[in-house]
């Protein structure tokens, strides 16, 4: 019996990963890890636009195991079968004028879950035979021209047909998922699988902070992945950021949209921080330099955020999932970050990142977290 279970501990330490295994130093960078929440293992989204359902599959794993439930494995493409379903029919119903692509927003995997429900990867991995990874570009396309000739009838009069036509091609790519599956023995459908996780989706929020819109009150985030116009919570950037510290500190964790686009955000280097000098007026060395030891921030001001989100400087390029904090030798705050991207963009990171507070502030677009990790203060002000 013994033997038994410490071959279950064993198995479930292989699977579950702490996020303070990352390595103290990088480079000069010398890091004190504070907070982490358990985690699954880095996936990596390979040549797809599907960070969206990685990090929120991630996110919604180590919430699993927050809860006591145990080790599981969703399925991504699961969600994202479904998502394309959902999308392509919104892009006939507005012929077309709309965004269709790869990316979404996570209230659009809550929305997939709710009607869906969920997969194990074992029940489902949407990969075509031979592969291991997801290669989406010539999928997007293929189904793009059904849904433009769709709406192009020349009759102006839409089939009973093409939703079946729409529906077969993306399984021809992804393959057409389980309506039962049987995990421990015991057999599912999605919807009962999603409900035997026990995962209240009505507990969790999405924020963002921006002065063009009310605080403390829903808007819809103006960015084209935000395709099914979901509504997000606007609060103050000091409180924004109070909520990302108070998430972390207690146990919990955080679905991470931000800007990756800047020359001081790098998976390679598993690093992203926010230089008092701005890249353009950086002299060489100071280019040459920023990821080898840490220097001044920049402590950006709501106005100065908002300016960047005005001038398309910061846009809505990549969702991750925050498991944790740490400080450097000079006291900086950062965000211990999971990636998407496999463990070989960074080996000795493993696919984490270590991310400025400062970067934070001024490039995350929104975040995803439990509504017992927002500070009740702040929950009364926006009266959930």
């Amino acid at each position: 019996m013994k033997q038994l279970l410490l071959l279950a501990a064993l198995l479930f330490a292989a699977f579950v990963l702490p996020a303070q295994e990352l390595p103290g130093e990088l480079n000069g960078y010398k890091f004190t890890v504070m907070k982490s929440v358990q985690t699954t293992p880095v996936q990596n989204q390979f040549k797809s636009g599907t960070c969206w359902v990685y990090s929120a599959n991630s996110f919604f794993e180590s919430e699993l195991l927050r809860m006591g439930k145990g080790k599981v494995d969703l399925s991504e493409m699961y969600i994202v079968r479904a998502g394309y379903l959902e999308r392509g029919e919104n892009y006939v119903r507005r012929q077309g004028a709309t965004a269709f692509g790869q990316g979404a927003e996570t209230h659009d995997v809550l929305n997939i879950v709710r009607e869906y429900g969920l997969v194990p990867q074992s029940a489902y991995t949407g990969f075509p035979a031979g592969q291991d990874k997801p290669v989406h570009g010539e999928m997007e396309a293929v189904l793009k021209a059904i849904l433009d000739a769709v709406i192009k009838m020349p009759d102006g009069k839409l089939s009973n047909q093409w939703k079946a036509a729409y529906a077969g091609a993306l399984d021809g790519y992804m393959g057409a998922p389980p309506a039962k599956f049987t995990v421990g023995g015991k057999e599912f459908t999605p919807q009962t699988y999603a409900q035997s996780l026990g995962i209240n989706l009505d507990n969790y929020v999405a924020l963002s902070s921006y002065t063009h819109h009310p605080y403390y009150q829903p808007f819809v985030l103006e960015v084209s992945d935000n395709w099914s116009n979901g509504m997000f919570y606007n609060l103050p950037l000091d409180e924004f950021t109070q909520v990302a510290d108070n998430a972390v500190n207690n146990g919990y964790s955080i679905v991470w949209a931000s800007d990756v686009s800047e020359k001081t955000f790098s998976a390679k280097e598993g690093l992203a921080v926010w230089p008092q000098t701005a890249w353009a007026d950086m002299t060489q060395e100071e280019k040459d330099n920023w990821a080898k030891t840490p220097g001044k921030e920049k402590w950006v001001t709501p106005e100065e955020r908002q300016q960047g989100f005005d001038e398309l400087t910061t846009t809505d390029d990549h969702g991750m999932h925050i498991t944790g904090s740490a400080t450097d030798q000079n006291g900086t705050k950062y965000y211990i970050v999971k990636n998407s991207w496999g463990t070989d963009v960074n080996k000795s990171t493993g696919g984490y990142l270590y991310v400025s507070q400062p970067y934070f502030r001024a490039k995350t677009m929104s975040m995803l977290v439990h509504k017992d990790a927002i500070p009740a203060t702040i929950r009364q002000k926006m009266r959930i």
